[in-house]
């Protein structure tokens, strides 16, 4: 049975994203959390790969950040064939 997905490498690649497209929207954990009306700690646990984002989740983060959820998991894609 193969690992949870946590463990691959896949998915730090996807933490590290997560947090660019934050960065590069300019803006704080605690103004993005403001955003998606949640505390910064959920931001913070985000992007440390302490909780996990379903597909909505996923959507209103890059919408949050003004960032496409197609782009996004399109450079995810790229990213990770590389």
């Amino acid at each position: 049975m193969p690992g949870k997905s946590i463990h691959k490498p896949e998915y730090k690649v996807l933490l590290a994203l997560l947090t660019e497209m934050r960065d590069k929207a300019d803006l704080k954990q605690a103004q993005l959390a403001e955003r998606l009306e949640r505390p910064q700690s959920y931001v913070s646990d985000v992007e440390r790969g302490v909780r996990r984002l379903d597909l909505l989740q996923l959507q209103e983060y890059c919408q949050a950040c003004g960032q496409d959820l197609v782009a996004f998991v399109r450079k995810f894609d790229k990213a990770t064939r590389a």
